[in-house]
């Protein structure tokens, strides 16, 4: 076990004492102005942009604007910033990752399919993944070669762009070709092959779009795969452990 999550682990049995409540009701207005005025102090540079109650009762979950989610006191006078575990008998459950998987399957949600590019099972589709790709990267390019495999044991691949270097390189312009292509899939197939495609930047292309949504995501490399139950797996996983992960092995 890592040490952050023994920390967030052991913070949570210090505060078990406390009962576990409704978590998800947001906060009266009143409660929220207090909790907003403690914690947006002159010089703290913090600003509120919701809160609600969480598992532990006294402890509301603050989300900052621009910032990471917090729990805090209804006073404000007290923060802890980390994830926040329930010990159950099976182990512990970040609750605060569960969370995170629900924002994520609902910003994903509002992504056009015909903005991705996607490979898709010729028979029945079991369960799917999103892919932050970059074709110039190692990772992408092996889990590339086995999404033959994937297809033919039933999950669609939806691919979305995120070239690691930003918006102004040479990735960005050879995602927006293969994304711009007459035919996607067999471009970005030939750019992860190392193959050189006709530069071919459209109007309005979604690439710098789902940079920046990779970024509100959290996508801190490529490839990062989200299943559709929003768990973030921050890298490469083979095939075979992809089937473990979504449980259709």
């Amino acid at each position: 076990m890592s040490y952050r999550v023994l920390k967030s682990a052991l913070l949570v049995i210090s505060l078990i004492a406390a009962p576990l409540g409704m978590a998800g009701e947001p906060l009266d207005k009143a409660q929220l102005e207090k909790l907003r005025t403690a914690l947006e102090a002159p010089g703290v540079g913090l600003k509120v942009g919701s809160a609600q109650t969480s598992e532990i009762a006294g402890l509301y979950e603050v989300q900052l604007s621009d910032g990471p989610l917090v729990y805090a006191t209804v006073k404000g006078d007290f923060f802890i910033v980390g994830d926040l575990y329930s010990v159950t008998s099976e182990g512990y459950v970040n609750l605060a990752e569960k969370r995170r998987d629900v924002e994520r399957m609902g910003m994903l949600a509002k992504v056009k399919k015909d903005d991705m590019i996607i490979f898709a099972p010729e028979g029945e589709t079991r369960a799917f993944i999103s892919v932050f790709f970059d074709d110039t990267c190692y990772y992408c390019q092996k889990l590339h070669l086995e999404v033959p495999q994937l297809n033919k044991n039933g999950v669609e691949v939806r691919y979305l762009a995120y070239p690691r270097a930003g918006t102004n390189s040479d990735a960005f312009k050879q995602l927006a070709s293969a994304w711009c292509a007459e035919n996607p899939q067999e471009t970005l197939t030939q750019l992860t092959l190392k193959q050189v495609v006709p530069e071919n930047i459209c109007a309005n292309n979604p690439v710098a779009a789902q940079f920046q949504l990779g970024q509100e995501l959290g996508v801190r490399g490529t490839p990062a795969i989200i299943t559709q139950t929003g768990q973030m797996i921050p890298g490469y996983q083979s095939a075979d452990e992809l089937m473990v992960t979504l449980g259709l092995n």
